[in-house]
């Protein structure tokens, strides 16, 4: 008894996205963004998308904090 064509179609195999799973992802990464010294209300306003860039460069992260810091 094989298991057939059917779970072999890529639409039937692929994970689906579920918005739960979204919600979970961008508030780890928030999370993630205040660690690195952004203010949190500054990242709550955020996009989504912008989270992920910043996070792409955690180094930039931190000197832009400092930098803001250090000039107020």
């Amino acid at each position: 008894m094989g298991t057939g064509r059917t779970l072999h179609k890529k639409p039937r195999t692929r994970p689906v996205k579920s918005t739960g799973e979204r919600r979970r992802r961008e508030k780890t990464q928030l999370k993630r963004l205040v660690a690195l010294g952004v203010d949190a209300d500054e990242a709550a306003k955020m996009s989504a998308g912008a989270v992920r860039t910043a996070l792409k460069r955690p180094e930039k992260v931190k000197a832009a904090v400092a930098k803001a810091a250090e000039t107020a």
